[in-house]
């Protein structure tokens, strides 16, 4: 699996990030600009996302996988991973499977524990476009009013859309959303072969999300004895967006 990425910065310890579910490089270019002024950024989009391959296969370990085999093709030592929701799963799942291959870990707004399915109307949205004759970005996000109420929610799905050359320009997704939905289950289990992991893990959480409550710390502690847990003040599930100076002004400290 050779992962699609974008590159930032040539100097300083590398970090390699990973995006959460429905997103993609794109949307870490201007955080990861600001680290590249002293570590060499690896932007990473995961497998059925953005423009890395796609693939039936969707869990966990195959993305694990997949990171490792990013590191080893670049030749990339004491890596920085930084993985946020999704992404922070399978930085957590890395962690675990391949425990020598990083020096640090930050995992914005995710626990490791299961979370119910709560993507299906985002899911049910998307399938309802119809790509062959939708004329706009502006028409798509007018169908979507139905499926989810939140303006900027839509328009960070809809980052999504592009033309496809390879079908006479037509609207395509950049997500594969029939294998997304079938697996959208998996994206919510708990991590395979829990492993404790002693190297320094940073969770970094915004104080309006719900996805890491206070009970979750006691399982935090029990994988990642090593941790610390910092809440970012007025910032949702999409903290790096939400509050981006904050965030990059934690992730340098902890880098």
């Amino acid at each position: 699996m050779k992962l699609f990425y974008r590159q930032a910065g040539e100097i300083g310890t590398p970090i390699i990030i990973l995006h959460g579910i429905f997103g993609s490089s794109d949307n870490w270019l201007t955080i990861g600009k600001v680290l590249a002024e002293s570590h060499r950024v690896y932007m990473v989009d995961q497998r059925n996302h953005g423009q890395s391959p796609r693939s039936d296969e969707f869990n966990y370990d195959v993305m694990a996988a997949d990171l490792k085999e990013f590191i080893d093709e670049q030749q990339l030592e004491d890596v920085i991973l930084i993985g946020h929701s999704m992404g922070g799963k399978t930085v957590m799942q890395f962690a675990m499977n391949y425990p020598e291959s990083f020096s640090k870990m930050i995992v914005v707004d995710i626990a490791p524990k299961f979370y119910p399915v709560h993507h299906n109307m985002i899911l049910q949205g998307l399938a309802s476009i119809d790509l062959k004759n939708l004329k706009s970005r502006t028409e798509a996000n007018e169908l979507m009013k139905r499926f989810e109420e939140s303006e900027g929610v839509r328009q960070f799905l809809l980052k999504n859309l592009w033309r496809n050359p390879e079908k006479n320009n037509e609207f395509d997704w950049r997500i594969n959303v029939p294998v997304i939905t079938k697996n959208i289950d998996i994206v919510g289990h708990e991590l395979a072969n829990e492993k404790v992991v002693t190297k320094p893990v940073l969770f970094i959480r915004g104080s309006e999300s719900h996805y890491i409550q206070p009970e979750d710390e006691r399982k935090i502690w029990e994988l990642f004895p090593n941790y610390e847990i910092i809440t970012i003040e007025g910032a949702g599930h999409w903290v790096q967006a939400d509050k981006p100076q904050e965030f990059i002004n934690v992730v340098q400290r902890f880098s």
